[in-house]
Parts: C-alpha cells; sequence; structure tokens
C-alpha cells in the first residue's frame, strides 16, 4: 500500500471522531524541501467543513495520526499544511519487501483479459517508403516504442504495429528517377543501404522536375502551369496509373525497389532498438473503409451528396464537413483509415483501444476519425488516443526530404557514437578497454543519449535537438545517468562480503530515507506514465533517482563504513538504485553499461 492508502482511512477516522464529520477527499502533496516531513495533507478544504484555525486543526488531526497509526513518528504544522513524519520502520520494510522484486514497479498482465482490460495496440514509425528515416522518425520510433513498453509495464497486453506507407506518386517519383537516371544501380553495386538509394532517386527527381518548371516559366507560363505540365511530373503520373491498373513491368518495378527500402529500414531499426508485432500495407489497405460508407448512409451517420461523393456532418461537433467517398467512388485518406482501425481489431480480437504516434500536424485529422468510429458504434472507439508530439528541429533550421537536407537517422546514430567517442577519450577513463569494448561503449553511451535526450521532453513539446549538449557527463542526460550506474556496479563488484544477508538496521540517516522515498514513487510513475503516454514521467523520474543517490553517496560512507549491518544495507540500497535504473531505462529503449 502506499502512504496515501494507509494515511487516508486514519486521516478520515480521524476527523470523524473529532469533529464528527465526514470526508469526501484527502489532499496530499509532497512535503516542501525547507520543512521537515515526508508526506503533505492540505488542511484548507476542510475549513469549508469545520470551523477552526488551521493550525489548531492540524495539530489535532497530526496528534491523533501519531497516537493512532504506527507508522506516523511525528509532525509540524506550516499554516494550512499538516507536514507528516513517516518512521523510519515503515521505508525499511518496504524497502525489505523491493530488496529482491526483480520486476518492481511492473505489473504482469492478468492472463484473463476481461472487458475492462483489453490489449493496447500502438501505431508507430508508418515511414513513406521513397527515402530513409530521419531525426522526425527517430522521435516518433522512441515515443511509440516507449509508451508500448511503459503501457506493457503498466499491466496491459500490448500491440506494437506500423502502417507502411509504400504507394502514391511520391513512391513513383523515386521510381521513375532510377529507371530514368539509375543505370541498373542496386544497394549490392553501390554499397548503399536501400533506403538510401531509393532517396537519392528521389531528390534526383525533385531537382529534374524544379529545372522543368524554371524552364518552362522562361518560356512564358505560369509557375502553376509549369508546375503540371512539367514532362517528369506528368510521366509519374502515368506510372502511378500504370500501378493502380496492375501493370507487370511496374508492379515488379515497385516490389524491387520496395524490398530495398524495408532491408534498409530493418536496419535501421535494429540499430535503433525499436520492434514491431504486426506490419500493415497503404497498398494492402487502402481500399479499406469503402464498404463501412454504405453502414454509415444506412445508419444516418454519412450523407450522400447529388453528385454521388458522400460527407459527414460534424459542425455541431465545432469541427466541419469532412469527405469520406468522392463522387467517382474512390476512398480518401480518412476512408481509408477507418478500415485500417476496424480491421486491426478483427485481426486482434483483444484490442479494446489504440494509441496512434504521429505528429501534432494530424491533430484534426485524428479528432474526425476517432469522432467517426464514435457515431459508427464502435465500442473501443472511446479508447483511442492520438500521441501527439511536436517537430524535432535543428540549429541549422528545418529539414526538407525533397532538398535533401533532412538528417538522416543513420548519420544521426553514428554521429552520436562518434560524439560519445570524442567526449569520453578527452575524459581519458577508458584506457584499459579493447577496441571491440570501447565501439560497444561508445554505441551505448551515445543511443543513450540520443533516447533521453528526445524521451525527457514531454511529448507535446517541439524539440530542438543538440548533439553534444546531449552527450554532456553532467546534468540532465542519458550518460549522466548511465555513469551512475556504472558507478553502483563498480560498488557492487568491490563488495568483497555477503550483502544479500538480512541487514539489522533499526534507523535511517536521512540521505538513506530519501532514497527510499524516491525508490516508492517508481510504481506510481509507470501507472501515470502509462495513462499520460509520456516516456518524460519516467525519464524525470530516473534523473531525480540518479541526484538523489550521488547526494546519498556524497554523504556518507558505503563500503569503508565500520558498522557491517549499516554497510550491507547500503550495498543492497545502491543495487536496489541501480536495478531500478535499469528497469526505469528499459522503459525508454536505453541500454545501461557495467563499466564507463
Amino acid at each position: 500500500m502506499t502512504l496515501p492508502q494507509i494515511l487516508t482511512p486514519a486521516i478520515e477516522k480521524a476527523v470523524k471522531a473529532l469533529f464528527d464529520v465526514t470526508l469526501d477527499k484527502v489532499e496530499f502533496q509532497t512535503t516542501r524541501k525547507e520543512f521537515q516531513g515526508d508526506i503533505t495533507m492540505v488542511i484548507f478544504p476542510l475549513l469549508k467543513l469545520i470551523k477552526s484555525n488551521p493550525v489548531e486543526l492540524g495539530n489535532k488531526i497530526g496528534n491523533y495520526l501519531v497516537e493512532n497509526l504506527t507508522e506516523v513518528s511525528q509532525f509540524n504544522v506550516v499554516s494550512g499544511f499538516l507536514n507528516i513524519v513517516i518512521s523510519d520502520d515503515y521505508y525499511l520494510e518496504f524497502f525489505a519487501r523491493i530488496k529482491d522484486e526483480a520486476k518492481f514497479g511492473f505489473v504482469t498482465p492478468s492472463p484473463n483479459i476481461g472487458s475492462d482490460d483489453k490489449a493496447v495496440l500502438v501505431e508507430y514509425s508508418s515511414p513513406n517508403t521513397n527515402k530513409p528515416l530521419h531525426l522526425g522518425h527517430v522521435r516518433n520510433n522512441l515515443l511509440g516504442y516507449s509508451v508500448a513498453e511503459i503501457i506493457k509495464a503498466s499491466g496491459k497486453k500490448v500491440y506494437k504495429t506500423q502502417i507502411i506507407n509504400d504507394r502514391g506518386i511520391h513512391i513513383c517519383k523515386s521510381m521513375l528517377a532510377w529507371q530514368k537516371f539509375g543505370n541498373g544501380q542496386t544497394p549490392e553495386s553501390t554499397g548503399l543501404k536501400g533506403d538510401k538509394l531509393v532517396g537519392n532517386y528521389y531528390v534526383a527527381f525533385d531537382k529534374v522536375y524544379k529545372e522543368e518548371i524554371a524552364q518552362s516559366i522562361i518560356a512564358g507560363h505560369t509557375e502553376d502551369e509549369a508546375k503540371k505540365q512539367a514532362p517528369i511530373i506528368i510521366e509519374a503520373q502515368e506510372m502511378l496509373l500504370k500501378w493502380e491498373a496492375g501493370d507487370e513491368e511496374v508492379i515488379k518495378l515497385w516490389k524491387m525497389m520496395n524490398q530495398w527500402v524495408y532491408d534498409g529500414f530493418a536496419i535501421t531499426y535494429k540499430n535503433l532498438g525499436v520492434d514491431f508485432d504486426q506490419y500493415y500495407y497503404e497498398s494492402n489497405t487502402y481500399l479499406l473503409g469503402k464498404d463501412v460508407v454504405q453502414i454509415g448512409l444506412d445508419k444516418g451517420v454519412f450523407e450522400k451528396d447529388a453528385d454521388g461523393s458522400v460527407w459527414i456532418d460534424l459542425t455541431e461537433e465545432g469541427l466541419d464537413r469532412k469527405i469520406v467517398l468522392r463522387s467517382d467512388g474512390t476512398a480518401v485518406y480518412m476512408t481509408q483509415d477507418i478500415g485500417t482501425a476496424i480491421q486491426r481489431v478483427k485481426d486482434f480480437p483483444d484490442v479494446g483501444g489504440m494509441v496512434y504516434t504521429v505528429g501534432n500536424e494530424q491533430d484534426y485529422h485524428f479528432k474526425v476519425l476517432f469522432l467517426i468510429l464514435k457515431k459508427l458504434g464502435f465500442d473501443w472507439s472511446k479508447n483511442l488516443f492520438h500521441l501527439s508530439y511536436g517537430m524535432v528541429d535543428l540549429p541549422s533550421g528545418k529539414m526538407k526530404s525533397r532538398e535533401g537536407t533532412v538528417v538522416d537517422a543513420d548519420d544521426l546514430m553514428q554521429e552520436m557514437t562518434d560524439t560519445a567517442q570524442k567526449i569520453a577519450e578527452d575524459l581519458g577513463k577508458l584506457d584499459s578497454y579493447s577496441v571491440e569494448d570501447k565501439a560497444k561503449l561508445y554505441n551505448t553511451i551515445g543511443l543513450g543519449a540520443l533516447k533521453y535526450y528526445i524521451l525527457k521532453v514531454d511529448p507535446k513539446k517541439r524539440i530542438l535537438f543538440n548533439p553534444e549538449e546531449s552527450v554532456d557527463f553532467a546534468g540532465n542526460t542519458g550518460p549522466f545517468i548511465q555513469y551512475t550506474y556504472a558507478r553502483i556496479q563498480s560498488i557492487i563488484r568491490k563488495a568483497n562480503f555477503d550483502y544479500s544477508v538480512k541487514s539489522n538496521v533499526s534507523e535511517l540517516h536521512q540521505k538513506e530515507k530519501e532514497l527510499v522515498k524516491q525508490l516508492e514513487l517508481f510504481p506510481e510513475v509507470i501507472q501515470s506514465a502509462a495513462q499520460q503516454h509520456s516516456p518524460a514521467l519516467v525519464a524525470n523520474f530516473t534523473y531525480e533517482l540518479v541526484r538523489e543517490y550521488n547526494s546519498f553517496y556524497q554523504a556518507v560512507s558505503i563500503l569503508g563504513e565500520e558498522d557491517i549491518d549499516k554497510k550491507i544495507f547500503r550495498v543492497q540500497l545502491s543495487k536496489k538504485v541501480a536495478d531500478t535504473i535499469a528497469l526505469a531505462f528499459q522503459l525508454l529503449g536505453i541500454a545501461v553499461p557495467e563499466r564507463m
């Protein structure tokens, strides 16, 4: 039981016994650093029910708790706040319970998933097959993967998925450019990853397209006319029509180049440390949803215009009128997303909710999608969530795929590893490492820095990404936390005594108590992070845990302590902190090094 769960019924009894008043709610907050106490009860709301001075009221409740609750040892009242001091016994008993708990804070999903405990499907990545993954995709993948892991740790079954945008004019642009300028190049012949090779042709297409537009404008056409009449765009549009008609040669080219991209993506995903349980492809799903349109018409959810197009009117909900089927009978993106959501529940019948990891430029789209699914009567629609996130900027400005100015995900990961190497070499702490061990450590530090820098920020906020700042070994960074973990592993290796036995410590140093209090928060942090879809809560909890540990490390002797019980307890406490860091970082997809 948590402290609020222990204290709430006791405070309710106190108020009933002292004032004959029944409380609806007890409000707690963290005790401010300048006051003694472990948890604070807010007195002010009680003044509406009890006519009394807040200090007098707090003193009466505090005295009752000390007399009737073994967990409470002292209290003090500051204005309208009752600061409660919890006994060392409580924290020692709590630590004894969790000390050997391998998955402390994690909840194992129930094997019998009931109606209120359905699985959750998390969608992330969802790239186009005309270019490599870039920095924006990195934030998307890290967020989606971490949220999936956090929801899983909170006790839910989770499916990770993505929908790959493998069709459309943008795909044909790369295909056509390769056909015209590629001279039969392949990933094998060039030594390039397939996604990079295809991306190069997407850039090549845009270069020629701009040149043709410029020439057309010189010849006297308007810019709009030039864009529409450029020969290369007309060829790309013709190729798209052939793809939609099932032209054998075009489909063959499409399959070959897409496979190059998939192979390239697989390498990037592996290096980034993310995975998926199920893949969906737009080439298979773009017709989904068309049959749902008739259901919507029958229910009166949709309406048909005179030209045959089908719409939904959401003006009463503060949105607009949205098309779901064109007059020529072709579907729009919204229709496809409706059909894909329904298909996913058919594929995974235990799914009761979905999380879509998509940038905030699509906020409106998902409001409309979720409302349509609700109006169509799907009960799981109430558990749909758009994990909307801000863009990632660089000091040099925005990225543009067509112009080849994006920050490639593979290049970024390599840059992070190189930056970690430079900083670690400057610190000069790895002289005893082999070349192989150094390379592995640089990668662990570099990727840890990248992931932590991105995940510590609330998903809704825009990020200005600075690689060098992220690899700082001090402050709220991944390497700082990794270094503390490695420091604890060093302490454990040097502990030449049996620290697995029971410690007979009966009193806690204030720094020990603060550390145990921080550990106690971890299960609640996981649940809150799952509910709020925010890895930032886990990241910043871990930073605070590390700060408390470093304060403890500076204040007390661990291996140099003469009292064997204190020494055993402090090593056990250090180990539990390290284990919790590792679990928290596991939720963020970050590895921890044994040495550093």
